[in-house]
């Protein structure tokens, strides 16, 4: 404490220094007790009554400071001002040099009075023994250091210099030295003290706001010496750990303090082998970072990091709320939300989990079950409906396969199986004929019984030839396979799949390149009147000449095409090529061009017709565009716009196939269309079987009804004629029985020779 007076020391340090004069009691009561003793025997020695009233004195001044003293331990000092302590300062300053006067003044009266030794011996060594004890006791008060120095020696001084003792003199003024050193030493240890008072309550402010923010972490902290005992530990590390108050955990044993809490923690009570170990690596620093589970709602991520001096700092979170979050993902992303069963990926992996844990060889397959069409469900009953479709398979799936193959989702309506055969057992294919042959039945959905069944597509192989990019390329080839032989089908992969498995895909390759280079080429087959007198129209049919394999059915590229998603670069060609080769025919001739499902999935169609017809300069009138009867039911809402404005251009509209569909004649009054084109399967017996004739007449009877025209194609015989013109059947007729298909260049020939015919046909009847 500085020479700048209590005004600069702040209170709660000057409270703490005037509280110092205050304590140690029981010194102040011996010290007072060998004054009072000394002065007695003094008085005992010398008869002078003097000493007794020192005596007195000593004893009042003692009294007082007593009951000063129990006052200050009584008061609330909490509240005191500045002011009040230096007033408790002053009362205990006046009682301290009080006590010190005294003892000066008998130390000053023995001197100059008397000339005994013993007397001057034990007054000055009273006094002196209570001036040593003046900085132990009053260093907390300048004030009372320097009085009771001063009250002590003055009196001494001046008996001596009153005695005429030059040697009394000499020796009393060497007091004064004592004096200023005394008060050197008092000032010295309050200034040591105020300082490290100072820096203590700075310490204690930055440990309490050390402990404030440890405690209010929202990570756990356990910091441990080199012998693993713990130094420090939150509030949040003991609410983690369940270890109750932290108080009594310091300089416990970690491991012991955390098998405590463990016991409170786990059911079985125990400190799980997993956990522990984790914790050893992070002591040694093989780790610096884990993640433990210590029960169903407590997973504790920890980190550790080494301090210089030895020892482990370990900080811990509780991270259940994002595990929980992360194990929900990683199941979403592993498993089906619809099925629930594996997605391909996952199943993937646990086919290589499963291989990996096999020790030996033996036989392996897989099985890919595809649900045959499943796309009516939910064009009938909507996708909900299909989704818990799928579930009701899943779920009977599992059902079949349990504990003998593991089941997954790939995509859509394909289901996988993949038969570990752990037992190595010879009759898989006879197991998985089985569980496909089981599969397949009636399942009710929402009220609805739906009769399913499953084309399937196996692949067996050593477990040692397997190549995971590889075993579904073969099992979608007998897939394939299955689907082309009809419904409910089950094929094993064979080596020649793979062939025509090739072979397609080359298809695929060259069918892209010839249709972008237009290597395709048209073809046209008449439609005549029904007399055969005059070609009304020709309906262009595309043709493709592979350069090694020769004419390539359309049945087959027009189904690739299809696969390919280039349908529509095919129809653009055919629709630009068909207008313009009519435009080079006689007016009276049209052209029809058959439009896909796929064509009329959104309007771009229309642009294309209308820019073809610009191009050719055809009239829209002599244009005829074909939909199939399924094209219209699937897109009925959007083909009927399409539809629609295509015919305000004066294009003609004809339902292609008609009657081989669903509800068909529901439809036609609906629809914008101007012709049926009857599919050849109604005429193909008409000559011997009557109903078929019966159920011809009757739709051609409803369609002219509805004002459409008829065209009926596929007429091969002279006696399929007959029947046609005899009931009047069809506006146009189109079949080998007039034509195949033709050149574009021929059909100008073909027209002009029907013309010469009937011209000759007339000479002879009127001959």
């Amino acid at each position: 404490m500085k020479a700048h007076g209590t005004k600069a020391v702040p209170t709660d340090v000057y409270l703490s220094f005037v509280s110092s004069l205050f304590g140690n009691r029981q010194t102040l009561f011996t010290g007072m007790l060998v004054h009072i003793l000394t002065y007695l025997v003094v008085y005992h020695k010398t008869k002078d009554l003097v000493f007794v009233m020192l005596a007195i004195a000593f004893v009042v001044v003692f009294a007082n400071r007593l009951l000063l003293f129990a006052r200050f331990s009584k008061a609330e000092k909490s509240t005191w001002s500045l002011e009040d302590i230096r007033q408790w300062e002053a009362r205990y300053v006046l009682g301290g040099a009080s006590t010190a006067a005294i003892l000066g003044i008998g130390c000053g009266y023995s001197i100059l009075e008397f000339e005994d030794t013993f007397v001057e011996l034990a007054c000055v060594s009273v006094t002196m023994a209570s001036m040593v004890s003046v900085v132990g006791r009053n260093y907390g008060s300048r004030l009372a250091v320097n009085l009771q120095s001063l009250a002590c020696c003055a009196p001494i001084i001046v008996g001596a210099a009153f005695s005429q003792d030059p040697y009394k003199v000499l020796l009393s003024v060497m007091l004064i030295p004592f004096v200023l050193t005394t008060q050197a030493m008092a000032k010295g240890v309050r200034e040591f003290l105020y300082e490290n008072v100072i820096a203590a309550r700075e310490i204690k402010k930055v440990v309490g706001s050390f402990d404030t923010a440890l405690n209010n972490m929202t990570h756990g902290l356990i910091m441990l010496d080199p012998h693993n005992r713990i130094e420090v530990i939150n509030r949040k590390a003991c609410e983690l750990l369940n270890l109750g108050e932290r108080a009594r955990l310091k300089s416990c044993d970690l491991d012991v303090v955390l098998r405590y809490g463990v016991r409170h923690t786990f059911i079985d009570g125990s400190m799980p082998s997993l956990i522990q170990r984790q914790l050893a690596q992070l002591m040694d620093g093989t780790i610096s970072r884990a993640i433990m589970q210590f029960s169903e709602d407590l997973v504790l991520e920890f980190s550790a990091s080494r301090r210089p001096e030895g020892g482990v700092v370990l900080i811990f979170e509780d991270v259940t709320a994002r595990v929980r979050a992360d194990r929900k993902i990683l199941h979403m992303v592993r498993f089906d939300s619809m099925t629930g069963l594996p997605q391909r990926s996952y199943f993937a992996e646990l086919v290589r989990d499963q291989i990996a844990a096999r020790t030996q060889g033996g036989e392996i397959a897989f099985m890919v079950l595809d649900v045959d069409e499943f796309k009516h469900v939910n064009d009938m009953k909507g996708h909900v409906t299909g989704d818990r479709l799928l579930a009701a398979i899943a779920n009977r799936l599992l059902k079949l396969a349990a504990g003998e193959a593991i089941v997954g989702h790939l995509v859509g309506d394909q289901f996988v199986l993949f038969f570990p055969n752990a037992e190595q057992r010879p009759d898989l294919e006879q197991r998985m004929r089985a569980i496909h042959a089981a599969i397949a039945g009636q399942y009710d959905i929402d009220g609805t019984s739906f009769a399913v069944t499953f084309c399937a597509g196996a692949v067996q192989m050593d477990i040692a030839e397997l190549r995971m990019e590889e075993w579904q390329i073969k099992a979608d080839l007998a897939v394939f396979e299955s689907k082309s032989r009809g419904k409910g089908n089950f094929t094993a992969f064979a080596q020649e799949m793979d062939a025509r498995y090739i072979e397609r895909q080359r298809l695929k390759t060259d069918l892209k390149e010839a249709v972008e280079t237009g290597a395709l080429q048209a073809v046209y087959q008449p439609m005549f009147v029904s007399d055969g007198s005059r070609i009304a129209c020709c309906e262009a049919l595309s043709r493709w000449t592979h350069p090694d394999k020769g004419a390539i059915p359309p049945n087959i590229f027009i189904q690739i095409a299809e696969e390919m998603g280039i349908v529509a670069d095919i129809t653009r060609f055919m629709i630009r090529t068909a207008c313009r080769d009519c435009a080079t025919w006689p007016e009276s001739i049209g052209v029809s061009v058959n439009l896909s499902v796929q064509d009329l999935r959104n309007d771009d169609i229309v642009r294309t017709v209308l820019d073809a017809l610009d191009e050719s300069g055809l009239a829209p009138t002599r244009l005829h565009l074909e939909v199939t009867e399924s094209s219209l039911i699937e897109e009925l809402g959007a083909v009927r716009l399409i539809l629609e404005e295509l015919r305000q251009h004066g294009i003609t509209i004809a339902i292609d196939d008609f009657g081989t569909g669903f509800s068909s004649l529901s439809y036609l009054d609906s629809l914008p269309v101007d012709q049926v084109k009857i599919d050849r399967s109604f005429v193909r017996n008409i000559g011997e079987d009557a109903k078929r004739l019966k159920l011809l007449r009757g739709i051609v009877t409803l369609s002219r009804q509805l004002d459409l025209g008829i065209i009926v194609e596929g007429v091969e015989t002279q006696e399929q004629l007959a029947l046609l013109a005899k009931y009047d059947l069809a506006d146009l007729i189109q079949g080998y029985v007039y034509s195949m298909p033709i050149a574009s260049e021929a059909v100008a020939d073909l027209a002009e020779r029907a013309e010469k015919k009937l011209v000759a046909a007339g000479a002879v009847n009127v001959a």
